[in-house]
């Protein structure tokens, strides 16, 4: 939440781990492309490709492994639809396709937050099936405000009926695994 208030704690988090990862990513940086702090990342041999309007929302992906093909936003798609909203970056980085993600919450139910949300999943589960490449893996990274199932939260009885959890979310998110994504927390 806001990678300025929180650069403190990513080079802290860089500094403690060994290895260093090849590539992370970022969600809700809240900063606009221009402020994005590359030169702190870049002095610990990082590349930075990121997606950010200012105040709201913001992707990021940091690699050291080299970030080719940039890619910022969903869309713009044939029925006009387009994302405006810093909510996705793609690059590939070491021959892998990597994409930082930050879906929509939603809000309630029924709403017209809820109904752009739903949109904006089905508008990445389209990007997804256009951006399979059996020669290149892919990897699907961030913040996807949907609980998979009920052992993702932590009591099911008191959020049925709210946003993250409801049918049509989880069928979204359902449609990236049938398209071959792998929920790697399931792996492990």
């Amino acid at each position: 939440n806001s990678l300025k208030a929180r650069l403190g704690r990513v080079l802290d988090w860089l500094g403690r781990t060994d290895p260093r990862p090849d590539v992370f990513c970022m969600q809700e940086t809240k900063v606009a492309d221009a402020d994005v702090p590359t030169r702190e990342l870049e002095a610990l041999g990082y590349e930075v490709a990121h997606h950010g309007l200012g105040r709201w929302n913001g992707v990021a992906i940091a690699s050291r492994v080299g970030i080719d093909a940039v890619t910022a936003g969903l869309g713009p798609s044939p029925d006009g639809w387009t994302d405006e909203g810093g909510r996705f970056i793609a690059a590939t980085c070491g021959g892998i396709r990597v994409a930082s993600i930050y879906v929509p919450n939603g809000r309630v139910v029924g709403s017209e937050f809820y109904a752009a949300k739903l949109a904006w999943l089905d508008k990445l589960g389209d990007w997804v099936e256009a951006a399979r490449d059996p020669a290149l893996e892919l990897a699907l990274c961030g913040d996807f405000n949907v609980a998979p199932e009920d052992i993702d939260v932590w009591d099911a009885a008191a959020v049925h009926g709210a946003t993250h959890v409801s049918p049509e979310e989880r069928a979204r998110l359902a449609r990236l695994r049938d398209l071959g994504m792998i929920d790697i927390v399931r792996r492990f």
